[in-house]
This record gives structure tokens, sequence and C-alpha cells, in this order.
């Protein structure tokens, strides 16, 4: 009966190292928008691992973070490449709320994507359970990729 109240709070105290990524075609164009959200807390630990020259103290008290800055982390971290051309990406909104981080990106791609390849990287150097989950929604197609350290790329063909 005991174990039945104590593993609950132990699934309390650990935290959860999970980042969410929907990836979407803005429709009759050749754009996509990217909304990625994960801890803000851990995006500075791994900030100051990916830039050790960033004063990552100083910038959380101001509780924002430059887009340049953070545009250059995710397009370092999170590679996507539409029918084999690598793709760069443009913060247009940031946002830290409640220890979290919004970041909302648009890329240029094709208008007609036939493949997709995304390598995210992002705490996968910190955390071995680290999960970064990719919702896709591209070419009237919808799908779900779970990348983990150990499985960090995956391409989907539509």
């Amino acid at each position: 009966m005991l174990k039945i109240f104590i593993i609950p709070i132990l699934f309390i105290f650990h935290p959860i190292h999970v980042t969410l990524t929907t990836i979407e075609q803005v429709q009759g164009t050749d754009s996509m928008k990217v909304f990625f959200r994960m801890y803000y807390d851990d995006f500075l630990n791994d900030y100051s691992s990916f830039d050790a020259k960033a004063d990552v103290r100083k910038i959380s008290d101001n509780e924002s973070f430059p887009a340049e800055m953070a545009g250059k982390y995710f397009n370092d971290k999170v590679q996507i490449a539409i029918n084999n051309k690598t793709l760069t990406g443009k913060v247009v909104a940031i946002k830290i709320l409640d220890n979290e981080m919004f970041l909302n990106l648009l890329y240029k791609s094709s208008l007609d994507p036939k493949k997709i390849r995304i390598r995210n990287r992002i705490l996968t150097g910190l955390y071995s359970d680290q999960i970064n989950m990719i919702f896709l929604n591209l070419n009237k197609h919808e799908t779900a990729l779970r990348l983990t350290p150990d499985h960090d790329k995956e391409t989907y063909t539509f």
C-alpha cells in the first residue's frame, strides 16, 4: 500500500526533460511557421554550453533573451532540411513566462515539400532522458516524431 503513494510522489519531484516543436506549412506559400517551447532554466543551462562567453545570469535576471542569440542557438541545435536543402529560421517572436520559453520562427522553404529531415540536439548533451517532440503539418500530412539523445534525427517523406 505504501508503494502506491510513494511512486507518484517520486514522479512529482523528478523533472521532465521534454521540448515541443511544431512545424507547419503556411498554405499556398513557400514558408513554414515553427513554434518551439521548453523550460527557460534548461534553455539557459544548454545555452551556456553553446556559447561559453554569454553571461546567462545577467540575461536571465532580465527575464528576456535577445532574439538574435536565440535564433543562432536554435538554428545550430535544430537543423531542418526540405527536399535536401538545409533551411535557416528567423525568430519573429520570443516570450518567457512562468519559466517557459516560447519561440516563433519563420522559415522559407519549398512550395511543395516532398521530404523533410530534422535533427534536434536541444538539451541532448545535458539530459540522457531528454525527449524532443516534433509535430509536423506539411503538404497536408500530419505526423509526430520523438527524438532522443540516441536518436536525434529523422527523415519523413510525403
